[in-house]
């Protein structure tokens, strides 16, 4: 393995990162084995990729009978049944009772980049309100919408104009005041905001994550999510909801914006969307959707057919083994034991999440909050050595956070964390002393 890491290094450039050392030969399931075949449980799913788990069998087998039919006419050239019946599955799916129409991308990004398109197009209007802590992809438009600036923005701008952030609603960092406060001072605080910092009416969408994923897994709450729909239709707003890591039953529903009653207009879906296939949509309103004139969006590779075969095949799983209510299952396993080593260890200071979407945010001081970045990063660096595979996040990169397959068994999960659980003690000893 060490000599493959080695050709890496010398082939590979240095910037995509690696967060282990494993080079795989297979996986399924919930269970990754590397090139000298030894086995490690997967609690990051590439990424939030495997809700159904890798390599499931009627993914796999939807895949390889498309590639025995055609692999890629191209859908602007020679449209496809598959690329009709997944977007039909999809404006039934999301929510929202109204009209709906989809198109299919390649890449998360790519999917906000043609959300922002399509609002701009409908509003008439140039201006994008995304979210501090939030993340929505590394091309030019989505790194401006992002707000952390290492690794993802350092050094590559200047960036996009006319892109506004706002506070997102952090609990945790709050400075003793209550979620019901936090609220309320941001609700004013973005009515102020249109009169400081941009017009309403220059502003053609608001871009926000139902659970921020790169920011560390924070949850707001209803009555924030429901504030800003309301003002979103006060002033003739497109609401985006990024649910690029959120959908697909990873929250315990089918899409993380029901847990809080909200229809979004538009939508942008990727992620476990393919299982592993590169894909992406944008789901919404039809009046939306159909700004756009013929040939503004689109991709050669766009709705690939065998990206449209595994993502019907990643619904049909999903319906078939009940994996959103295995993924409230999970979640609630996971929040029970993860708060089980709250109590046990003082260097968690939070424990967060919606559904199988959860989080631990480590820090050296408790009452400060002081943010544990070099121990999340051990527990990383150190776990996959150890058979489990985890991943940081944060704006302070000190988040552990959990993204296992759905088909994950209780049995690997409790394996998993009894790893987590000794690390944990190692990297408390060190804060102690």
């Amino acid at each position: 393995m060490s000599n493959w890491m080695e050709r890496r290094r010398e082939a590979v450039a240095r910037a995509p990162y690696n967060v282990t050392e494993i080079f795989i030969k297979e996986a399924k399931g919930a269970i990754i084995r590397d090139i000298d075949d030894r086995e490690y449980i997967d609690f990051a799913g590439g990424i939030g990729v495997q809700n159904v788990g890798h390599c499931h069998p009627k993914v796999v087998a939807a895949i390889q009978q498309q590639v025995a039919a055609f692999i890629h006419p191209c859908f602007h050239v020679t449209p496809y049944e598959s690329y009709v019946l997944l977007a039909e599955k999809l404006n039934q799916l999301t929510p929202g009772d109204f009209p709906k129409k989809t198109i299919f991308l390649n890449s998360g990004a790519e999917a906000v980049e043609n959300a922002v398109k399509i609002a701009r197009k409908y509003t008439g209007r140039p201006a994008i309100v995304s979210f501090t802590g939030g993340y929505h992809g590394r091309t030019l438009l989505t790194m401006s919408l992002t707000s952390k600036v290492m690794p993802y923005k350092k050094g590559f701008g200047p960036f996009a104009p006319e892109v506004y952030k706002f506070p997102y609603p952090y609990y945790y960092r709050a400075n003793g005041q209550t979620a019901d406060e936090v609220d309320e001072r941001l609700i004013e605080a973005l009515q102020q905001f249109f009169v400081a910092e941009v017009a309403p009416d220059h502003v053609a969408a608001i871009i926000i994550e139902p659970v921020q994923g790169e920011g560390g897994f924070v949850v707001p709450s209803a009555t924030f999510m429901q504030a800003v729909r309301r003002i979103c239709d006060e002033h003739g707003i497109v609401m985006i909801a990024d649910e690029i890591q959120t959908g697909f039953a990873r929250t315990g529903r089918m899409f993380a914006m029901e847990h809080f009653g909200v229809a979004p207009d538009l939508m942008t879906l990727s992620k476990s969307m393919g299982a592993g296939v590169p894909i992406s949509a944008v789901v919404g309103r039809s009046e939306m959707m159909d700004a756009p004139e013929v040939g503004q969006l689109g991709g050669t590779f766009s709705g690939s057919p065998l990206a449209c075969a595994a993502a019907l095949a990643v619904l049909d799983v999903i319906e078939e083994e009940q994996l959103i209510e295995r993924a409230r299952h999970l979640g609630e396993k996971m929040m029970m034991l993860l708060t089980e080593m709250k109590q046990q260890f003082d260097i968690i200071g939070d424990v967060r999440g919606l559904g199988a979407m959860c989080a631990i945010e480590l820090v050296t001081d408790r009452e400060k909050k002081t943010p544990a970045k070099e121990q999340t990063a051990h527990i990383v660096s150190q776990a996959w050595k150890r058979g489990a595979i985890f991943l940081s996040a944060g704006l302070y990169s000190n988040v552990v956070r959990f993204l296992p397959p759905l088909v994950m068994t209780d049995e690997q999960l409790e394996r998993g964390f009894s790893i987590l659980r000794d690390l944990l003690a190692d990297v408390q000893q060190k804060v102690v002393k």
